[in-house]
């Protein structure tokens, strides 16, 4: 977590996001300390050096007061053209591997106006029970792997045995409850 920014101007910071290329997904939140000016919030803006070193800047989406963070994938966005930004001609480290998320602080009615890169689309409860599925089964799979048949097992009294049959009839239960009520677990 870096909750120290660098202030580039009076409503624009900057964070370096060292090593850039090894991250998938950045979250942008508000630690609720301090609120945006009423009417205001941020736009968040992905900046990256191309392969000349030169800045590219891409709007990945806003938080406000009500909507105060996001997930914003981006690892897809390291080949895209960049997109108009207010951060003009900062100096961006030359280092290869940093790159910078820059909050620039706004009027609702801009943020609204604006139109983010579209692969850097928040994260959604849809993901969120895509990536659930996938846990599931590969869990299943992998104790599944471990699965004997009686005339196989040899006794030994440190360990316990659980038969598929319960791994299988939680999986099924789980899948269930996730496809009635994807955040049920909250509960």
């Amino acid at each position: 977590v870096q909750a120290a920014p660098q202030q580039v101007a009076e409503d624009k910071f900057v964070f370096d996001l060292p090593d850039y290329e090894s991250i998938n997904h950045v979250v942008v939140f508000m630690l609720g300390t301090i609120p945006f000016p009423e009417g205001m919030g941020g736009s968040v803006y992905f900046c990256y050096p191309d392969q000349s070193g030169m800045a590219v800047w891409q709007l990945l989406g806003f938080v406000t007061n009500e909507k105060p963070s996001a997930i914003f994938k981006i690892s897809g966005l390291k080949s895209g053209k960049g997109s108009q930004h207010p951060f003009g001609a900062m100096n961006l480290p030359q280092t290869p591997t940093v790159a910078q998320i820059g909050i620039s602080v706004e009027l609702l009615e801009t943020l609204a106006q604006q139109t983010p890169v579209a692969s850097a689309a928040v994260s959604s409860v849809d993901s969120f029970t895509e990536f659930t599925q996938k846990m599931l089964d590969n869990f299943y799979n992998f104790a599944s792997s471990f699965a004997v048949t009686q005339a196989q097992m040899t006794p030994n009294p440190s360990e316990a045995f659980i038969p598929a049959n319960v791994v299988l009839k939680w999986y099924e239960n789980f899948q269930r409850r996730l496809t009635q009520n994807p955040l049920f677990w909250k509960t």
